[in-house]
């Protein structure tokens, strides 16, 4: 089990706009470290979506493993590809385990526009559940347990990229 820790261990982007924490993300003090990083920058929108663990299948939490270079990559282009339409985008995400009605991921877009935010940030929630390479297992019992049932394969990542 990790020990819970709201210190950022990695941050990437001009203005560290991806963080990963050890344990439950602390909501309000990211979110306001993110308002006020951008509250001189004249955007418009400022659209967050946070994802907390929901209590189901008997789970005291999860636990989440996390492959850095591939994600700090992925990030990286969405990052682009928000910026060629004038917005940024934040993320912070948890490392290992999460208890019941914690947050375990927070996402944020900054645009002039709302609708440029409110598009981009249902594309990135989207597509990171989709592709971010990020494992996720159920904590029941003290032991952790792979969330096979619930997990997407990762395209073109060869034997990882099969469903177990």
């Amino acid at each position: 089990m990790v020990t819970k820790s709201h210190c950022c261990h990695l941050c990437v982007g001009v203005d560290m706009s991806l963080e990963l924490y050890d344990g439950g993300l602390d909501v309000p003090q990211i979110l306001k470290k993110w308002y006020q990083s951008e509250s001189k920058s004249n955007y418009g929108a400022f659209i967050p979506f946070v994802g907390t663990i929901r209590d189901e299948d008997s789970i005291e939490g999860l636990s989440f493993d996390i492959y850095e270079p591939i994600l700090m990559s992925w990030f990286e282009a969405w990052q682009k590809k928000a910026q060629s339409r004038g917005a940024v985008i934040k993320m912070a995400h948890s490392r290992g385990d999460v208890m019941l009605h914690e947050s375990s991921y927070i996402s944020a877009v900054f645009s002039p526009k709302r609708r440029v935010a409110l598009e981009l940030i249902d594309e990135f929630v989207e597509d990171f559940k989709a592709s971010a390479p990020i494992w996720k297992y159920d904590l029941k019992n003290g032991k952790r347990i792979y969330a096979a049932d619930r997990s997407t394969a990762i395209g073109g990542s060869g034997i990882l990229g099969e469903k177990i």
